[in-house]
């Protein structure tokens, strides 16, 4: 077909060019069309508008195209964009945004720069064998650290990776909140990786006392604590992150998702004499291309900002409150939560779909979890209002209403 110069070809069917030449990684994407986002609403092609309940599974923390990131973004754009690869000049977003973190981060001054989550967890992984000469590494069940082989590594159930093995060899399991498991962490391991809260295995939240334990074992076999805060970090489970609620300290710190604002955005902090193994023996221990991009950066930056100078935080018990309220239901067995973070659980992975699609039909973005597939996924960007709160409220009632009518 002959596009005119008013219609590209691109513009007369981009589902199908979605399907036909976009890379997918499911049989059955959603393949909803977004032409805008604005807010904690994403809007199709036709107008109809979506609450995004999910904040695009972490990324979008304060929402859409938020006024204070999206002038950062405008104004680092109007500056230089990349440079050279990381760690060699002096670019103003990287720094500034280094030493917020590092103000707020006890004890971790020095942060590695990359794009993704998954990339903190491998750049984490390679720091801390170049770090204590060990190899073993020690992760809990049913949790998620990112999909690359090294990262994958650490996952167990295999079921999403049985199919690529044999992956890194040295890892091993335990359980979370076991204390028993910790006996397995000795002056062999060179680290221990946990999610603070875990999220997919659908939302466990730690006991403060085995939190405070594996501290202890870590450091008493010079064994590094990694703590991933890729989704429980940047204000998600009421505080700044997680890890400040439970009276510890990690030796390495992983960040992404929320960290860029909407831009894509992570890294891996400890502190400065830990880092510095990267830079010799040999010399760029590890690097990267794009990470801290100054644009990201500009991003990160104002989020963190953001998060620092308002109220938002502060807000959260009020709105996780509402939604405890709201969310009371028959078919809901139980509700976890953590900060503006919640598992809707409903103990069937068929109606968990049913929801989905009733919620998406009705203008509501829901999910599930990667371990769990038997709860409703609720991580809304930080801003959302109490208004859009009840709306999403009634239509989750709403799908377990229409599925429990159907029974």
């Amino acid at each position: 077909m002959q596009a005119s110069q008013d219609q590209p070809i691109a513009a007369i069917s981009h589902r199908s060019l979605f399907l036909q030449h976009v890379a997918q990684t499911s049989p059955g994407p959603l393949a909803l069309e977004i032409e805008r986002a604005e807010g904690c609403f994403l809007y199709d092609r036709s107008g109809k508008k979506y609450l995004d309940l999910i904040a695009g599974i972490g990324p979008s923390v304060l929402g859409h195209r938020h006024p204070q990131v999206q002038a950062a973004v405008e104004e680092q754009l109007g500056a230089y964009w990349h440079t050279l690869v990381y760690g060699e000049y002096v670019l103003a977003p990287q720094v500034e945004l280094a030493r917020l973190l590092a103000e707020n981060l006890p004890g971790l001054d020095s942060v590695y720069f990359v794009n993704s989550g998954a990339e903190a967890t491998e750049g984490a992984m390679k720091l801390a064998k170049r770090y204590t000469g060990r190899y073993q590494f020690i992760a809990c069940r049913n949790a998620y650290h990112g999909s690359t082989q090294g990262a994958a590594s650490l996952m167990s159930p295999t079921d999403f990776t049985l199919a690529f093995q044999p992956l890194l060899p040295g890892i091993s399991h335990i359980d979370y909140n076991d204390f028993a498991g910790l006996d397995k962490i000795d002056t062999q391991t060179a680290a221990v990786i946990v999610e603070t809260v875990q999220g997919e295995a659908g939302l466990v939240t730690p006991d403060p006392a085995w939190l405070q334990a594996l501290r202890a074992r870590c450091t008493a076999t010079g064994t590094l604590l990694i703590l991933d805060e890729i989704q429980a970090g940047f204000g998600r489970t009421g505080s700044l992150f997680a890890f400040e609620q439970y009276g510890i300290i990690p030796d390495i710190v992983l960040l992404a998702k929320g960290f860029g604002g909407g831009m894509p955005l992570g890294a891996f902090i400890a502190r400065r004499e830990v880092m510095q193994v990267l830079t010799h023996d040999p010399v760029l221990g590890h690097i990267t291309t794009f990470g801290g991009h100054p644009v990201c950066c500009a991003a990160g930056l104002a989020t963190l900002k953001v998060l620092i100078q308002t109220d938002l935080l502060a807000q959260i018990p009020e709105k996780a409150a509402l939604f405890k309220k709201m969310l009371v239901h028959p078919a809901i067995l139980e509700l976890r939560s953590a900060g503006l973070w919640f598992a809707v659980d409903l103990g069937d992975a068929g109606k968990v779909q049913s929801a989905i699609r009733y919620c998406i039909e009705h203008g509501v973005i829901t999910d599930w979890f990667l371990f769990n597939d038997r709860s409703l996924r609720i991580a809304p960007p930080l801003t959302i209002t109490m208004e859009e709160i009840r709306f999403a409220c009634r239509v989750i009632i709403e799908s377990l209403a229409g599925m429990r009518d159907e029974e």
